[in-house]
């Protein structure tokens, strides 16, 4: 009993903390309430990163084009039943198909751990994190391998970034890097 009572007085300590991304300034819940990286993501066709500060490391993503095919048949003549000898035509149809796009491509510029960061022991802690939320299943090599790459790929889409590169914002998710509480509030991040 003793040693459960320190334990105890602890719990309403311990309530007031959420998930790491709920309490993650940069990794801002959408209006549903789920997590999302939109707010670090910068919509841009240039061929350059917004910003080229030193120790800032930038990637892309393209998006492609949505397109939703509508197919309809038109009759184009009514069917004719035989008559004075003359055989019974059937209806004669046209197929008209129209394409439509639902969503235009897009190109995103995000923040990404510098390459030298991406060093062995980074990749294979990025593999145990998706290891243990279920994204990833293979042996933990710190390589970025395919297998990796395609966990990185399912986790980050679930957050509005289909890359398989990882973004500053993930690693912040997966608890890989670290920032000051006040440069995110600011908008920076180390």
């Amino acid at each position: 009993m003793r040693t459960l009572l320190p334990l105890l007085a602890l719990l309403p300590l311990l309530a007031g903390c959420g998930s790491a991304a709920s309490q993650d300034p940069l990794l801002k819940p959408d209006a549903l309430g789920t997590r999302s990286l939109a707010p670090e993501l910068i919509r841009s066709d240039a061929n350059t990163p917004p910003s080229s500060k030193a120790g800032q490391c930038w990637a892309d993503a393209v998006t492609p084009a949505i397109y939703e095919t509508d197919t309809e048949h038109q009759q184009v003549r009514a069917a004719r039943p035989a008559r004075d000898g003359h055989p019974a035509e059937p209806a004669e149809f046209q197929t008209i198909v129209r394409q439509r796009i639902v969503k235009d491509r897009e190109k995103v510029w995000f923040r990404t751990p510098c390459p030298a960061e991406m060093t062995p022991d980074f990749i294979g802690s990025l593999q145990r994190a998706l290891l243990a939320r279920g994204y990833y299943r293979g042996a933990l090599t710190g390589v970025m391998d395919r297998p990796t790459r395609a966990a990185l790929r399912r986790y980050q889409d679930q957050l509005g970034l289909d890359s398989t590169i990882l973004a500053l914002g993930t690693a912040r998710e997966l608890g890989l890097v670290s920032y000051h509480l006040t440069k995110a509030q600011d908008g920076g991040s180390s």
